[in-house]
């Protein structure tokens, strides 16, 4: 697609919201006021403004342990976002998953978990049920580099292929599993090519560039809906904090290889901003503004929840008495 100002412009909204949003639980995290464990994707935002923005509402999108971002993309509201991290009754899941357990059906969001690819399988379940009920539908698959190296990750792209689903893999690699970098993990950087033994083709992408991950996300998504299957896409970013928490470049309380002075030269929302100036778009100050004023509003907004009661920490543990005994 050309480069269209508007186009670009809302995409860079939507990654200086996702930043906005991370910052802010960073500082809450630093500060102690969120006490559930936060893992942010500072740095990665275009990976799921790209890929999000490609899809419909009707779509759906499973995420990991870093998934702040594809649920704002797809349209989670921040304020219940913040109230799920603040433990508040009227979180975006109740107030009982926090960070890495987020749902949002109404928008698509129909799962995040913190196991290592658990959500992987699941995608394609939903792929399988878009299919199998005629619906002109499509699920998205988050998950990191460190994902593909476990086995149900490789059962589920050969499912796919074999049923032609529509469901797209989208690799956010960042370089490091945990603390670990790649070449810890693998002998050659080709990630892009985990479903080829399984006919799913793939490509690998600037993943800090939000233009070049929608292209790609639009063309799986074209073809999904065509019925040509699944796809691979693997974006190639940069967390600039650690694995988990608010500290920069420190990964589980180890130093990384030093790679972050390279990648904030990448920050792909200076590079949104830079493409945005050279089409005219000068200043950005009142977006900024505005921006930081709604997150500002949502956060003062999810404080005044309500805190769950005692009584509440058995609900949805067990059946109740009454729905047990089916006849």
């Amino acid at each position: 697609m050309s480069t269209n100002r508007d186009w670009l412009l809302a995409r860079w909204r939507t990654m200086f919201l996702i930043r906005t949003v991370e910052e802010t639980i960073a500082r809450m995290v630093s500060s102690g006021e969120v006490q559930c464990p936060c893992h942010l994707c500072i740095g990665q935002e275009a990976v799921a403004a790209g890929v999000c923005t490609a899809l419909l509402e009707q779509d759906s999108v499973w995420g990991g342990h870093r998934s702040h971002g594809h649920y704002l993309v797809k349209g989670g509201s921040i304020e219940a976002l913040f109230a799920e991290v603040l433990g508040k009754t009227t979180g975006c899941s109740g107030g009982r998953g926090g960070s890495m357990h987020l749902l949002d059906l109404e928008h698509g969001v129909l799962g995040t978990v913190p196991i290592v690819a658990a959500t992987v399988p699941l995608a394609a379940g939903a792929a399988l049920a878009y299919k199998m009920r005629g619906e002109a539908r499509v699920a998205v698959s988050f998950f990191g580099d460190g994902a593909v190296e476990e086995g149900h990750v490789h059962e589920t792209l050969n499912l796919a292929a074999l049923y032609r689903l529509p469901v797209i893999f989208v690799c956010e690699n960042n370089l490091y599993s945990s603390h670990l970098h790649w070449t810890e993990r693998r002998r050659v950087d080709n990630l892009s090519q985990a479903g080829a033994f399984h006919s799913v083709p793939g490509v690998s992408v600037d993943g800090n560039d939000v233009q070049a991950v929608y292209n790609a996300a639009a063309e799986a998504v074209e073809g999904a809906h065509r019925g040509r299957g699944p796809a691979f896409i693997e974006c190639r970013t940069f967390r600039w904090r650690g694995h988990v928490g608010s500290s920069f470049d420190l990964d589980v309380g180890l130093h990384r290889r030093g790679e972050l002075a390279e990648w904030l030269l990448k920050d792909p929302i200076s590079r949104c901003e830079q493409k945005l100036a050279e089409l005219g778009c000068s200043s950005l100050a009142a977006e900024k503004e505005a921006i930081r004023w709604e997150v500002s509003n949502a956060l003062d907004a999810a404080r005044l929840g309500p805190q769950p009661s005692p009584e509440r920490v058995a609900q949805n543990v067990w059946i109740e008495e009454e729905a047990a005994c089916v006849h």
